[in-house]
């Protein structure tokens, strides 16, 4: 189905949705409260928004000026966005995992005169900044702000104070600024967080990511009354397109986790129908299943294997529009006695997942399609709106990003680069000529920097990053990122980077799960006392040996893993080794493990 309401703009989006459900009782936003789901009506988040931009408005907020949102997903999130893009200025968003100095460089390159934070944590962070910030005049705390002697300062409720008189003084103001934003206009600046460097401000403009709804919207499954959890930042192009303005487009519910690490629990009090999400969930999940059926009695762990084999089968048949009456049956007491029970812990209902962000391993797509999970697996960058290609709920190949979306053209580049053309595609860089020239070429295709290739059907494949082929000393190029997504499906490996550019040959820095580790230890009488310990015992390393052999059996010579170090602590955003969207900084994992990457080429002539 398409959107519920038409609209070439986010703000006309929000006021037309209001108008169609203004009567309606049934919740637009979800939020956790004193232990429990509680909602926001369409009438009075449109309230809240009114007044929170004719508080803006007072402070002198006007458009194109640049106002950041430093947060948690949450109600305020939404309020603060939409007050903001309705009266034309540009909303900034930041990762709230981002540190003081990475935020100083943002608020500094965009021009930010305002910016808004969740709580005591991130105000702390902008205020040690504060003065290297020439342009900021207010930075507001949804959550009250405690007494601080700076003018500088404001809570969230004054800013609705002042916009309750400016909205009792100024009658139909907020509401003129909504009709006078022009698809044209910049939205946002989304900074991309890259691998390396400082980040570039992606200029969004309303007819970007609207055209990338409505397509979105062409494609997928998503129907009105639908359900979304969202849990990814907010600060992402792709759960701001998916699971925010898309959700609301579609005439869905938007229900907030508390955090990633409360997914679990929130999905059964949700009980969301859809949910946008990237691959690093599903190992996640696909790790807690495995670990609870080897825990389990023989006779089970065999009727879990035994469903699974069923319901892989089962899901070939329905491709091929082939089955029969026997696996018919077969699947029906399988799912009721097995398959089921896994999926009611999704909630019950959920109809599917997107998946993005990076790319999907296609074991884990075969896994949960055989439980009867289905993922459609999507691409894009934030350069694009972000979504370029999706596979869709009956068409889909695992291992491919799914067909081009309509409006958008895909292409391969000589060198084996995707090329990507349409309605979505960036402004530009934010005062950066420079570099849209190289991304941007006069054709007006988008040179993403990813290496692809598309098959006789129209599926697009993604192989690598263009830049993080390996060449190997021997001349061999190596695409690192399917090597790698082949060993993160193994029940002892939690995080695993791939070394081996300009070397004789591939070694990888690997972080275990220790809590598969501990158990395998603990059914050995193996002495350990501390993660670090495990990391150290030759029977730990043995067994990590022993399964990299079998998982690597049908790769090539010079694809195969020769030596690696356990290490003995996860790779995290905060030691800057991640980045929020959960994707490896190669370049800063490899300055920080230099020495212990360079003890697995010793000795190698």
């Amino acid at each position: 189905m398409g959107a519920v309401v038409p609209f070439s703009t986010i703000p006309e989006m929000f006021r037309n949705l209001v108008a169609k459900y203004a009567a309606e009782k049934r919740p637009v936003l979800m939020y956790k409260s004193e232990g429990k789901y509680k909602g926001i009506s369409y009438t009075e988040l449109h309230r809240k928004v009114e007044l929170f931009a004719g508080g803006l408005a007072s402070l002198g907020v006007k458009p194109g000026d640049r106002v950041s949102i430093i947060s948690e997903n949450r109600p305020e999130w939404v309020i603060s966005d939409q007050a903001i893009v309705g009266l034309g200025a540009i909303d900034v968003p930041i990762y709230p995992t981002n540190t003081a100095k990475q935020i100083e460089f943002i608020l500094n390159d965009a021009g930010v005169q305002f910016v808004i934070v969740s709580n005591q944590f991130q105000l702390n962070k902008v205020l040690k900044i504060i003065d290297g910030v020439k342009a900021l005049k207010k930075v507001i705390i949804m959550t009250e702000k405690e007494e601080v002697a700076d003018p500088r300062l404001m809570g969230f409720s004054e800013v609705m104070s002042l916009g309750e008189e400016f909205v009792r003084k100024n009658p139909g103001d907020v509401q003129r600024a909504v009709s006078r934003v022009a698809p044209e206009d910049l939205l946002t600046l989304i900074y991309t967080s890259g691998t390396t460097g400082n980040p570039k401000g992606v200029m969004l403009t309303h007819q970007n990511i609207v055209s990338n709804i409505h397509s979105a919207l062409k494609v997928l499954r998503i129907e009105e009354g639908d359900r979304f959890l969202s849990f990814l930042p907010l600060s992402h192009s792709f759960e701001r397109m998916a699971g925010y303005y898309t959700a609301l487009a579609s005439g869905s519910t938007i229900a907030y986790a508390e955090s990633i690490e409360t997914v679990r629990d929130n999905m059964l009090e949700v009980r969301p129908t859809l949910v946008a999400t990237v691959p690093r969930l599903f190992e996640r999940i696909h790790a807690r299943i495995l670990k609870a059926v080897d825990s389990a009695p023989p006779i089970r762990r065999k009727l879990f294997y035994s469903a699974l084999d069923i319901g892989r089968e089962y899901a070939l048949a329905l491709k091929r529009r082939d089955v029969s009456f026997s696996l018919r049956i077969r699947h029906a007491l399988a799912d009721k006695f097995v398959l089921s029970k896994i999926r009611s812990r999704t909630g019950g209902r959920l109809k599917f997942f997107v998946s993005g962000g990076a790319p999907l391993a296609r074991q884990f797509g075969e896994f949960f399609e055989a439980i009867g999970l289905k993922i459609i697996e999507g691409y894009g960058l934030t350069e694009t709106s972000p979504v370029v290609s999706a596979n869709l709920f009956d068409k889909y190949k695992w291992g491919s990003v799914g067909k081009p979306i309509p409006g958008v053209e895909v292409k391969i580049d000589v060198d084996g680069e995707i090329l990507v053309r349409g309605p979505n595609i960036m402004k530009g860089y934010w005062n950066d000529p420079k570099g849209t020239r190289e991304m941007i070429d006069k054709e007006g295709w988008l040179h993403t920097g990813d290496i692809g290739m598309m098959d006789s059907e129209g599926f697009l494949y993604i192989t690598d990053r263009k830049k993080h082929l390996f060449v190997s000393s021997g001349g061999k190029n190596i695409a690192p990122q399917p090597i790698e997504n082949l060993f993160l499906s193994s029940k002892y490996v939690e995080q695993f980077v791939l070394i081996g550019d300009r070397r004789m040959f591939l070694t990888a820095l690997i972080v275990p799960d220790f809590d598969a580790l501990k158990e395998y230890a603990d059914a050995q009488k193996l002495p350990y006392k501390t993660n670090s310990d495990l990391t150290k015992l030759k029977e730990i390393n043995k067994l990590i040996e022993e399964d990299i052999a079998t998982i690597q059996k049908d790769l090539a010579n010079y694809e195969r893993v020769r030596r690696f170090i356990l290490l003995d602590k996860p790779f995290t955003i905060e030691d800057g080794e991640i980045t929020p969207s959960l994707k490896v900084r190669r370049k800063a994992v490899e300055e920080r493990y230099a020495h212990l990457i360079e003890s697995m080429y010793h000795g190698v002539n």
